[in-house]
């Protein structure tokens, strides 16, 4: 993946998500939207301890992937974070991108969580998940999988 570079999103107006906003709305995708609106408002700019926002970008500098870490909101649980507005362009899935990015998150969430969960309702993002180590699991409110780090 020496073409790409992660890297921390510390203020994700300066990028622009344009194509991939489009891109995963044509998918019916409405989260990476949700993701500008919230970080516009301050409900959510991944800046908390424990949450960070990383991007994958291409040789040209677009945004090819884009997800985070956030502490798990639907839970008391300070040591449950929750992967969210996790997206990998279409062209670049399958190649090793989307994999790298969880891994980078999943190290960085380790230091603060004793586990992670997220939501998904597509079959595609479930095999994916579970190829990386979760489980499927709805024991946390609002989630479909786990992982105990």
């Amino acid at each position: 993946m020496k073409q790409f570079e992660l890297k921390r999103v510390k203020d994700l107006l300066n990028i622009d998500l344009t194509n991939l906003i489009i891109e995963s709305k044509k998918e019916g995708f409405l989260f990476l939207e949700r993701l500008i609106n919230d970080y516009k408002n301050g409900t959510n700019t991944f800046s908390k301890p424990g949450e960070i926002l990383y991007g994958v970008f291409n040789q040209e500098g677009s945004v090819i992937a884009i997800g985070g870490i956030n502490k798990d909101p639907f839970s008391t649980n300070e040591r449950i974070g929750r992967l969210r507005r996790f997206y990998v362009s279409k062209d670049h899935r399958r190649k090793g991108v989307g994999k790298r990015l969880v891994t980078r998150i999943l190290k960085d969430a380790s230091e603060h969580y004793e586990s992670i969960v997220l939501y998904t309702d597509t079959e595609h993002a479930d095999k994916f998940y579970t190829s990386l180590g979760f489980i499927k699991d709805n024991s946390v409110s609002k989630s479909t999988h786990s992982l105990n780090l």
